[in-house]
Parts: structure tokens; sequence; C-alpha cells
């Protein structure tokens, strides 16, 4: 069962500030990073798990630098296929998740995509989260897993987010 979800905490922009200032501490790499995931999106409910987009110019760029951010305590993991996914724990608990995606991938990514949609529209804020909180009930149940249960809404919102960019809609679910 996934982590329980909590109210927004103001406190999560400092949490991604700072784990962008470590990232960028371990490496020598120029990356852009971008707080996303929900604990970006001001008032909305989340496993308070801070996930991070990070531009890199291409592959051998991230693994350049893999080494570095392992020695900091980051470590590979995630059924992620489209990009690499490095994660962070802390006291055993999964504190951090970041995504790096390459140059020529960073502005039709999905996660990016909702983001900024969601900041945009709190209507779909709301129908976002409560679309969480049914999935942790599932999950729960044992009738979906949390991810499975949440990708329908998420799909739905990206999808007309992609629309209004002028982008194709593509499947959320990459596991």
């Amino acid at each position: 069962m996934p982590r329980m979800l909590v109210a927004y905490d103001p406190a999560w922009a400092d949490r991604f500030a700072g784990i962008a200032v470590e990232i960028r501490s371990l490496t020598d790499a120029d990356w852009l990073i971008e707080h996303i995931g929900s604990t970006a999106i001001p008032g909305m409910r989340a496993k308070p798990i801070i996930d991070l987009a990070i531009r890199i110019r291409d592959l051998e760029d991230f693994e350049a630098q893999l080494p570095a951010l392992e020695a900091g305590g980051w470590r590979r993991g995630s059924a992620v296929r489209t990009h690499p996914v490095m994660i962070r724990e802390t006291d055993g608990i999964r504190s951090a998740i970041a995504h790096f995606f390459v140059a020529e991938d960073w502005d039709a990514a999905n996660q990016r995509i909702l983001r900024d949609w969601l900041l945009a529209h709190p209507d779909d804020v709301d129908r976002y989260s409560h679309a969480k909180c049914d999935a942790v009930a599932a999950a729960a149940r044992g009738r979906s897993t949390y991810n499975a249960a949440k990708t329908p809404v998420i799909q739905e919102i990206v999808d007309r987010a992609r629309a209004a960019r002028g982008l194709p809609p593509v499947p959320v679910y990459d596991k």
C-alpha cells in the first residue's frame, strides 16, 4: 500500500530547493532542475516525496554523472521505461525521486506538462486530488495499485494539456 497522502506542506518547496542544490553540488553538470509532482502543486494532497525533473544533454551526460550521484546516496530504481530515474531514501523511507529527461524530450515530458496544467487549472487539481484519494483506497482494498488507479484521470488531464500545446496524446503510464 502506498504511503498515506498528507495535506500540502509549503515546506516542500524549500525541500525541493535543498535537494536541487545537493544534486548540483554532487555533479559538475549544468543541469536544469525543476520541482514536479504533487508536492509542486500548492494545495494538493500528496505523498511527502519530492519529485524532480532534471534536463540532461543526453544519456551519456547522465551516465557520466551517475557515480557522483550514487556516492551522494542516490540509487537507480524505478520501473519507468522512458527515462532514467533515481531515488533518494532518508532513514529507509523514499524521500525524493529524480526523473532525468534528455534535452530533446524536455518540452514534451508529461510530468512537466501535468505540473504546468495543474498550476493553471484549480478544478483539475481538485479532480486529481480526489482520484489520488480513491487510488489509495483501491490499493488498500487490493483492487488496484495506487499508480494504476489514478492513471485514467492523469491520462485525461495530460491529453487536454498536450492538446493545448499542440502535442499529440501519448500514454502516461510508462511502467
